[in-house]
């Protein structure tokens, strides 16, 4: 039962559900003392103790209802039941001396045939559990290994001595090899139906993991109406990521190195004996970022989710201020924090969105009114493509942005080859920026957030 718990856990960590190794202790601690025999209780022993949000309880209690049920063993036909005592006496009555009874011949069968023809239901649950457990059918992570898994389970089960049973039956009791190859097809469905739970199961988790590695590396500028919150639902998941890489730096990392001095004052009492120690402690500088949009048209949905994760990074960098523009600038850090991402988007870009980007005049528009926001501290982040559309560029604002700031980085979803074509400004904007990097996907925004992050631990 401890295995059948594992693969449990496993199950609801692919649903979703973010189960540690001491949750999972707990949980079984809890089970040990519930038990298995009232399924109510259990299901809600695990609710109590392994889901944290409400969104994990439906998770886990469909993961549970999916585990917990087996498929049914299918019945066989109507016209496949017989009478035992009309086919012994059908037998009795043969006239053919070589023959043998059916009676005879089904002793003479394999356990498997026998199971099958007997029909009993908590024997063949019982063999297909077995046999799944035997065949490691919790390994399955893609629908294409269906056959492979079905095959393995029937190959546990016995079947190539059921085949032989049937091709020894067919030329002598045709009919009880008739029902008995009705018997198996109902269970080729059976174990194809366990097959394919098994999939929901324990394939999730690598079906979400393929698809979002899909998503990670996919354009975000050609992202499908269909795909926006799976996206989104991405970008959550790497300012997760993120949170817990860099909100709780290790002790270890912040200390520095030994203060002599001050340990040999520490322990003047003992001699000079260090029993007590005092380090240097490190400064670290607190993050502050400055992030500039352009939700133009061209770039406005790689802003969405540019704001997304930056808004998502709160445990990790306390001073966000974020800006979006494309004619003009506005700062929208107050309308991200009050108001849910979607609503956040549809007011951003009522106001400034969708238009023609003019850097040099969305420039002029911070220096006027947002500049004393910049300190030696702050990082700078520019998202946008750099296309003025052949106005005065302002590169100037830019340079002095640059020297008041800690950082200047610029993120461009063009690719580089685009850049200083037609009326893109990159090239010259490029020499007043400590970073210059192209930012299609959103493994290269992870990347790029991450490395900035990275310079304040």
């Amino acid at each position: 039962m401890r295995e059948n718990l594992h693969r449990f856990f496993r199950a609801a960590r692919g649903a979703g559900v973010r189960v540690s190794p001491a949750e999972s202790i707990d949980a079984m601690r809890a089970v040990s003392r519930v038990g298995f025999t009232d399924r109510g209780v259990l299901r809600d022993t695990f609710l109590l103790t392994l889901a944290k949000s409400q969104d994990e309880k439906r998770a886990l209690g469909e993961c549970f209802d999916l585990f917990f049920s087996q498929p049914e063993p299918a019945e066989r036909g109507e016209e496949s039941k017989y009478d035992d005592a009309e086919r012994a006496e059908s037998n009795a009555s043969s006239d053919s001396p070589g023959e043998a009874s059916a009676g005879d011949q089904a002793e003479n069968l394999g356990p498997l045939a026998q199971m099958l023809l007997t029909q009993d239901r908590n024997a063949i649950s019982a063999a297909i559990a077995n046999a799944s457990g035997a065949a490691s059918l919790s390994n399955i992570r893609y629908f294409t290994q269906r056959g492979i898994f079905s095959g393995r389970v029937l190959e546990a089960m016995g079947i190539q001595r059921l085949r032989d049973d049937l091709d020894n039956l067919t030329p002598t009791n045709p009919a009880l090899a008739e029902r008995l190859q009705a018997a198996l097809d109902g269970l080729r469905d059976t174990v194809r139906e366990t097959v394919s739970q098994a999939l929901l199961l324990y394939g999730r988790e690598e079906t979400e993991n393929l698809r979002n590695e899909i998503l990670r590396n996919a354009p975000l500028a050609r992202i499908e109406p269909r795909q926006v919150e799976q996206m989104r639902a991405l970008i959550r998941q790497i300012a997760r990521r993120l949170r817990e890489r860099y909100s709780k730096p290790r002790k270890r990392q912040r200390r520095g190195h030994l203060d002599v001095r001050r340990t040999l004052r520490r322990n003047a009492a003992w001699g000079g004996v260090p029993f007590l120690t005092a380090w240097k402690r490190k400064h670290r500088d607190r993050p502050k970022i400055v992030a500039l949009c352009d939700v133009s048209g061209s770039v406005a949905r790689v802003s969405d989710f540019f704001l997304l994760l930056i808004h998502s990074l709160h445990e990790v960098v306390d001073d966000v201020r974020s800006f979006a523009f494309s004619g003009h600038l506005i700062e929208v850090s107050d309308i991200l924090e009050e108001k849910s991402l979607e609503a956040a988007m549809a007011e951003i870009m009522s106001k400034v969105g969708f238009g023609s980007s003019d850097y040099g005049n969305s420039l002029a528009d911070f220096e006027k009114s947002w500049m004393d926001t910049i300190t030696p501290q702050t990082t700078v982040i520019v998202l946008g493509d750099a296309r003025s559309n052949n106005l005065d560029p302002r590169a100037d604002i830019l340079r002095r942005i640059s020297e008041r700031s800690k950082r200047l980085v610029w993120l461009n979803p063009e690719g580089r080859m685009a850049w200083g074509f037609g009326d893109s400004e990159m090239p010259r904007y490029a020499t007043f920026c400590s970073v210059v990097r192209q930012c299609a996907t959103a493994r290269q925004l992870e990347r790029a957030v991450s490395d900035i992050v990275a310079t304040y631990q």
